[in-house]
């Protein structure tokens, strides 16, 4: 017996030293949200519990400020110099797919059947990531300015029509009660444009590429469709129905509670802010321009990359993160949408009778997800461009017309994607 706990005495200083085989193997991540304190809080959790969990890998992570996050990993990716685990926002995982930087997660599909979809990065038939909340666009309003000038409140099975819409927001404005009587977010660039305007452009008919061939914005931008959306966008500005591209930031973050707007296009993320200043905030559905309501879908959400030497390790914190505690969690500190019924029955907000429930619903009922092809890093940014023009005065046909030609030039020089 002796022998045997001198031994085992033996062993354990040993490892102690890290003088044997059992130490964990690190696994490098990257994250997009450095300067999101409470975001980060919950994150660093989640790793400490695997760290902790197991003995075997050892999670060691690397924040970068958003805007800086993405010409980060492109960079990497050049230099072969990639972490083991990234987050990737939604609409930019199957570029990243495409371009080689990540790899299929090797997960069981079942795992995600009660999932919201827009959680769910698939690229080609295959999941290469997962997202441990959603994100969904509502009509903020408030019951007591509804209530005051007669406007129906609408339902995810009656949403307002697009004349209805019109006939509100000519009231509204004709109260002289408020600066705008819809704020749109337009001091938001970037992101937020093909995210919160595009399902607007869909509700028309139109789309930002032809999705069912991948291969053409043709007639999809630029079509009649598409048109009398930029006929109706460019008249809110023209008509002073919504502040245009010179919107102060400031007025964006506070103007719907200080009352310069009645209705606000905005993110369940930003709810919590109205939630504390009013007890009547109401989060509608997106009205229906003649093609179904539709609100964008897919947030931030994890993948290993392809070079990895330890997808194994990658792929077993992923789903490590996959839990309802850690869903919930996310949801409470910065006010997302979890991914799955029972996760949000264990949060705040989104649980039977929670202030936000009708974020999950709407996320559920009327979320597309942006364009699932790698030429949407592109087509973003001239979406984006054409509608500030629009906004702007630009003539509506031409600037679509030279948007679409602009889309399917990129097209034709990356030899349609893949598709």
């Amino acid at each position: 017996m002796t022998f045997f706990r001198t031994l085992i005495g033996a062993l354990a200083i040993s490892t102690a030293l890290g003088g044997t085989s059992f130490a964990a193997t690190d696994l490098s991540m990257w994250y997009h949200g450095a300067g999101n304190p409470v975001e980060r809080q919950v994150l660093i959790g989640i790793i400490d519990d695997f760290n902790t969990s197991q003995t075997d890998w050892a999670i060691k992570l690397e924040e970068f400020p958003q805007g800086a996050y993405n010409d980060s990993v492109t960079a990497a990716a050049l230099s072969n110099k990639l972490p083991d685990i990234l987050d990737v926002d939604g609409p930019n995982m199957p570029n990243w797919a495409w371009s080689g930087y990540m790899a299929p997660l090797d997960l069981p599909e079942s795992m995600f059947a009660d999932y919201l979809p827009g959680t769910l990065g698939k690229w080609q038939g295959k999941l290469y990531s997962v997202g441990l909340w959603d994100a969904a666009v509502s009509m903020v309003a408030r019951k007591s300015v509804l209530d005051e000038f007669g406007i129906r409140v609408p339902t995810l099975e009656q949403p307002w029509t697009g004349d209805e819409f019109e006939a509100i927001l000519q009231k509204l404005k004709a109260s002289g009660k408020f600066e705008y009587p819809l704020d749109l977010g337009m001091a938001w660039t970037g992101e937020w444009y093909p995210y919160a305007f595009s399902p607007l452009l869909q509700s028309f008919g139109g789309d930002i590429v032809d999705r069912t061939t991948y291969k053409t914005a043709e007639g999809a931008l630029n079509g009649p469709d598409a048109i009398k959306f930029g006929e109706w966008w460019q008249h809110l500005f023209v008509d002073k129905l919504a502040p245009g591209t010179s919107q102060d930031p400031a007025d964006r973050d506070t103007g719907f509670i200080n009352g310069k707007y009645a209705l606000s296009w905005n993110g369940n993320w930003a709810a919590l802010g109205a939630l504390e200043k009013f007890d009547d905030v109401l989060f509608l559905p997106a009205p229906d321009f003649g093609h179904g309501p539709k609100i964008g879908a897919a947030s931030w959400q994890f993948g290993v990359t392809a070079g990895s030497q330890h997808k194994d390790g990658a792929t077993a914190f992923i789903k490590f993160a996959l839990q309802d505690k850690y869903f919930a969690a996310f949801s409470d500190g910065i006010g997302n949408i979890p991914p799955t019924k029972t996760a949000a029955a264990m949060s705040k907000n989104y649980k039977d009778g929670g202030a936000m429930t009708a974020f999950y619903a709407l996320s559920e009922k009327q979320a597309l997800v942006r364009p699932v092809t790698p030429g949407y890093i592109v087509d973003a940014k001239i979406f984006e461009k054409a509608l500030a023009d629009i906004a702007n005065g630009a003539n509506v046909t031409d600037t679509l017309d030279a948007a679409t030609d602009e889309i399917n030039a990129d097209i034709e020089k990356n030899k349609n994607y893949g598709f």
